[in-house]
């Protein structure tokens, strides 16, 4: 086994991003080890997900300490994310792909990262509207809010996001974390993130297993990966609170999104043009969508001032209401 310093560096950035913003590694990862190390893709799925079986369990154990998980979500979640994340890497195996295998999956991981990429935005968009802040970031205190627990849909979300980890080592914190913003929009900010993170833990143990098993996993690769992501995501979660988060997701959604074309074949000169018209467009649109949330809320709060100013009594007026005294005049 050999450690590449290259590799070390790699994961020193990703891990650093991800401590950061929170984001999944996977939709950082696995594009990275593709586009610039030139690693089969079944070789950085395989790879990324045992890594990032170590890098998961520190974040969880953080947020059932504060309390901040709703154990009830994480149970239903993992009933149906355990299986899939392990039938994701079987079924990678007996479908007759055969020699395409990696053309397959590189469409795959293109499809779900453009679902993170999308995921990202819907995330930023329901952040400001729940937390009523420009950038849709903001501190939340950590509580325990009673949220009633949907089964069905919980355990359709976990197979989903399951058997794309399993598949692209995408989806764990890119996919789950905004459908749950959407299925339980009681939940607070703190308690979304730490219950993707505590379910995250099981889910990547079973799709590692898969990947030991069945994958094509390297073990030099993992662990020049891990020296470098381990601290790097220590030190981006450090930093984080007097870092723009909120700007960094967005370059991240641009970037995960012309990675994601690239993989499903869109020529490059098309990826050139939908990445410079997502700059171009993406923060007027932003700016615009910001714009409207705020005018109306503005509004809601001037009718409830409107509403809870008291009114007089029948009869009875202001100083500035009453006629003038008919001696007034002439004086």
């Amino acid at each position: 086994m050999s450690i590449d310093l290259s590799l070390v560096l790699g994961g020193l950035l990703v891990g650093f991003v991800v401590g950061l913003t929170g984001m999944g590694g996977g939709a950082l990862m696995t594009p990275m080890l593709i586009f610039f190390f030139r690693v089969d893709p079944l070789m950085a799925v395989s790879s990324d997900v045992v890594a990032s079986l170590f890098m998961k369990p520190a974040g969880a154990f953080v947020h059932l300490r504060r309390k901040t998980v709703n154990l009830k979500l994480v149970g239903w979640l993992c009933l149906g994310s355990v299986p899939a994340a392990f039938s994701g890497v079987i079924l990678l195996r007996v479908l007759p792909f055969g020699e395409s295998l990696n053309e397959i999956l590189k469409i795959i991981l293109g499809v779900a990262l453009l679902m993170a990429s999308a995921g990202l935005v819907v995330r930023a968009v329901l952040g400001m509207i729940q937390r009523n802040t420009a950038l849709g970031e903001g501190a939340v205190k950590p509580t325990r809010p009673d949220v009633v627990v949907k089964p069905v849909p919980t355990v359709i979300l976990g197979a989903v996001a399951g058997l794309l980890v399993g598949m692209t080592s995408v989806g764990a914190g890119s996919v789950i974390i905004v459908v749950l913003l959407l299925m339980y929009p009681g939940l607070k900010a703190s308690q979304l993130v730490g219950t993707d993170l505590v379910q995250a833990v099981p889910l990547v143990a079973a799709a590692s297993l898969g990947h030991l098993l069945y994958g094509d996993f390297s073990l030099g690769l993992t662990v020049s990966l891990l020296i470098g992501a381990i601290p790097g995501a220590f030190f981006g979660a450090r930093v984080s609170s007097r870092a723009p988060g909120g700007i960094i997701r967005r370059i991240l959604a641009i970037l995960l999104l012309a990675s994601g074309l690239k993989l499903i074949g869109v020529p490059t000169e098309w990826v050139f043009g939908v990445t410079i018209a997502a700059l171009v467009v993406g923060p007027l649109l932003w700016v615009l969508i910001r714009n409207r949330y705020t005018a109306k809320k503005r509004e809601e709060r001037g009718a409830r001032s409107t509403a809870a100013k008291p009114q007089a009594p029948p009869g009875i007026g202001t100083a500035a209401d009453d006629p003038p005294h008919p001696t007034e005049g002439t004086r």
